[in-house]
């Protein structure tokens, strides 16, 4: 199979490098020019149980592709899924396929904007990834990936993406209620997330306070019934047993979002708490936790922005 990867991120470079390792034709696309560099020079690395490998990959900016690609993924954040797949429009034929298993709700629907929904497959993943330094990416422990076609219908392309990702070393499962998962692993990170961006609490920080755990359980439990009120079996015990761990396990853990605030950069709050409100008020529910929180981190985040535009105007000048 011909696959483009867009993003050469932790997932990216994970899933670039495995599915190239196992002999799929994967080409990355990605903006960033150190990333660009790094890989045309160095190739791709992944440190992972296995070892260490480095595969070479083409890699560049997507209007270097010309030919199309059976199968585009996404690991852009939802902020850029517009941008992403507007880019590779060009490399889309009339049967490419386009797979996103992003985080948040609503990347589905801008990716429908290039690509028909009928060849569009989500899904969810929680296979662990670091990026060490650009096209350098570190895996170590188990997880998954789930998905299914944003049609509903089971498909031979489906159950074809599933078998390489399986090939390749990534537990792939095509489930027809991957809806469930997504809604899941969504209120596990509109607790988590969203909690230790504002306060700058590590995971297992935020869960030695029981003020932390009580307000990560509530907003997993606001999360999950909104689910429920759409339609989805999203079941709250998972999330509380996730949360649970997450704090026993992950102590020193800093979330991306809490990353993306330290840096001064765009989170994806809009595509993850943001848009939990957003569903809850169509269903006419209300779900205040998540609100504040959502209302916080957009405050954070704007705050956290405006520190580094003087240091980046100072360093302009200078």
């Amino acid at each position: 199979m011909k696959i483009a990867i867009v993003g050469a991120g932790a997932m990216g470079g994970l899933f670039a490098a495995r599915l190239a390792l196992a002999g799929q034709d994967v080409s990355l696309i990605e903006v960033a020019p150190a990333s660009i560099e790094a890989i045309s020079s160095h190739g791709l690395s992944l440190t992972d149980e296995d070892g260490a490998h480095t595969v070479r990959v083409p890699v560049g900016r997507a209007d270097s592709f010309r030919d199309t690609f059976d199968l585009i993924i996404l690991f852009t954040k939802g902020f850029h899924t517009q941008a992403a797949i507007a880019s590779v429009a060009h490399l889309a034929g009339p049967h490419t396929w386009a797979l996103s298993v992003q985080n948040g709700l609503g990347n589905a629907d801008l990716i429908a904007e290039v690509i028909p929904r009928e060849r569009i497959i989500v899904g969810m993943t929680n296979l662990p990834a670091d990026l060490r330094a650009p096209g350098v990416v570190h895996s170590h422990g188990e997880g998954q990936v789930r998905i299914w076609t944003l049609s509903g219908q089971p498909s031979a392309q489906l159950a074809q993406v599933a078998a390489d990702f399986n090939a390749a070393g990534l537990p792939c499962r095509a489930d027809p209620l991957v809806q469930q998962a997504i809604w899941e692993k969504l209120a596990f990170n509109a607790a988590l997330n969203a909690i230790c961006a504002v306060t700058g609490l590590t995971v297992g920080a935020a869960g030695a306070s029981a003020s932390g755990r009580e307000l990560a359980l509530r907003i997993a439990a606001e999360t999950v019934a909104v689910a429920q009120a759409a339609g989805i079996d999203a079941r709250l015990v998972q999330v509380e047993d996730a949360i649970e761990h997450a704090f026993r396990t992950h102590l020193h853990h800093k979330p991306s979002m809490l990353q993306d605030i330290e840096a001064g950069r765009r989170t994806e709050i809009d595509f993850i708490n943001g848009a939990v409100v957003r569903e809850a008020e169509r269903l006419g529910l209300a779900v205040p936790t998540t609100r504040t929180l959502h209302q916080l981190v957009t405050l954070t985040e704007g705050a956290a922005q405006a520190q580094q535009r003087p240091a980046a105007q100072t360093s302009e000048s200078s």
